[in-house]
């Protein structure tokens, strides 16, 4: 929107956390979460669009926002992906996509908001994933 582009491109913008706390309020959720040797703090928001997923902030140690992007909410069930054809667009996440189908590797995607996963289908073929703001827009199979 054009609040949030004002904001983020103002001379003396605010960092990033700040931001979204003023745009979406406090988290519904605040947790410690290792990833790696990093501890960091994870921040969920409910997407009132999507009631199963919560907009997740994950801040490192000293507050610098280094990842952003959809995740299921806590408790609640993500789709049963067992097939390729289970991999439908909008339906999954990163985290869900790399568990159903391992090993699973991340690799850079095409934006900052975006994210591709190669994983390994059924059978054992090598697919690789497109996700934007951490839900799966499309894949395919590679050779």
């Amino acid at each position: 929107t054009r609040r949030w582009q004002a904001m983020v491109r103002a001379p003396r913008a605010r960092g990033a956390l700040s931001r979204y706390r003023s745009v979406l309020g406090e988290p519904e959720l605040t947790f410690r979460r290792a990833v790696g040797d990093l501890e960091c703090d994870a921040l969920l928001w409910p997407v009132p669009l999507w009631p199963g997923l919560r907009f997740e902030v994950m801040v490192a140690p000293g507050g610098a926002v280094w990842n952003e992007w959809l995740v299921r909410a806590p408790g609640t069930a993500g789709p049963g992906l067992r097939t390729a054809g289970d991999l439908r667009p909008w339906s999954c996440t990163v985290d869900e996509v790399a568990r159903a189908f391992p090993p699973a590797r991340p690799m850079e995607g095409s934006a900052p908001t975006r994210l591709r996963l190669a994983f390994t289908l059924p059978g054992g073929g090598p697919g690789v994933a497109d996700f934007t703001w951490g839900l799966l827009q499309h894949w395919s199979e590679t050779r």
